[in-house]
């Protein structure tokens, strides 16, 4: 019996891709892999482990024999779920290696951006000294303040407990309410939408880029923030509006963000850049060796558990 052949695209470490490569075909040669490669080549290929490219209706046409494409992490707004299932392709994703690196990098953006590192680190390299005496220049401690978690799954539920380590209060929102069980043992809150908005002096993002969460955080809300509050966003950018970002950043509406991602990314606005409310990172939240090397042994997962035993996992497009 033939073996199932596998594309891989993107950079991949190669410890997370052993399993797949002993029990299928595996193609994966990043040299060669421009989209019109891929295009060109795709009808090949049973499975599609995807990273680095769109999987949009042109490239799901030119997978003839796909079954499967599996996302290289959570996100998969980059793929056309909807056309992949109309064409009988299984979609999946990776939630669980993603979890514990991206609520990392929120709780380090949280503790930059409060207590002002990107303004600091600016400040002295310049050879320029600050008094923090002067209140301007004092940043926000964490204890005692209430963060709010718009989006209650796997990584949030793991910067609450990060943030609870520290003394903070937490409160969430989130379409489907946790059971009491479970809200009693991670010592959380269910509030509304606009009571998190109100009551917050952090709010973190971790929702999903979909019709309903797009551009949630906009100018009306930013006005509805404290103004002493801050935004961090390690999920997906365009949950932000970021130009009404920038400009409640300039007027002082809200006193910070940080940002692992972005509407517009990689384009980042001069207007943004300039900003020294604002400390962003290249959307690196899973940028660690352990992290990326579980990501696609996850998903590495997916296609052996579909294709060898016929069973899905973390299927996106049900």
């Amino acid at each position: 019996m033939s073996k199932a052949k596998i594309l891989v695209t993107g950079i991949i470490p190669e410890q997370g891709l052993t399993e797949l490569r002993e029990v299928f075909d595996v193609t994966y040669e990043p040299q060669k892999e421009t989209r019109q490669w891929v295009l060109d080549n795709l009808y090949k290929f049973d499975g599609l482990l995807i990273m680095g490219l769109k999987g949009d209706r042109e490239l799901i046409d030119a997978g003839t024999n796909l079954k499967i494409i599996t996302a290289n992490g959570v996100g998969f707004d980059h793929i056309d779920i909807q056309y992949a299932k109309s064409k009988g392709i299984v979609v999946t994703n990776c939630p669980q290696g993603v979890r514990v690196a991206t609520a990392e990098m929120t709780f380090a953006l949280i503790l930059a951006t409060v207590r002002r590192l990107y303004f600091y680190d600016k400040t002295v390299r310049k050879g320029d000294w600050i008094d923090v005496s002067e209140q301007k220049y004092m940043g926000m401690s964490l204890q005692g303040k209430t963060l709010g978690i718009y989006g209650m799954g796997r990584i949030g539920s793991e910067v609450g407990k990060f943030c609870q380590a520290i003394g903070m209060n937490i409160i969430y929102n989130d379409p489907h309410q946790l059971n009491a069980g479970l809200e009693k043992e991670l010592n959380v809150k269910y509030v509304s939408f606009d009571t998190l908005i109100a009551k917050s002096d952090v709010i973190t993002l971790h929702a999903p880029a979909i019709p309903s969460t797009i551009g949630i955080f906009n100018k009306d809300i930013f006005k509805k923030m404290k103004k002493t509050a801050y935004i961090i966003n390690a999920a997906r950018g365009a949950l932000i509006n970021q130009n009404d970002l920038i400009d409640a950043l300039k007027d002082k509406q809200i006193a910070g963000a940080g940002l692992d991602v972005f509407e517009t990314e990689p384009d980042i606005p001069e207007g943004l850049r300039a900003l020294d409310n604002v400390i962003m990172t290249p959307h690196a939240g899973t940028g660690t060796i352990e992290a990326r090397t579980a990501i696609a042994k996850e998903a590495s997962n997916n296609l052996i558990s579909f294709l060898q035993n016929g069973k899905l996992l973390n299927q996106v497009n049900k």
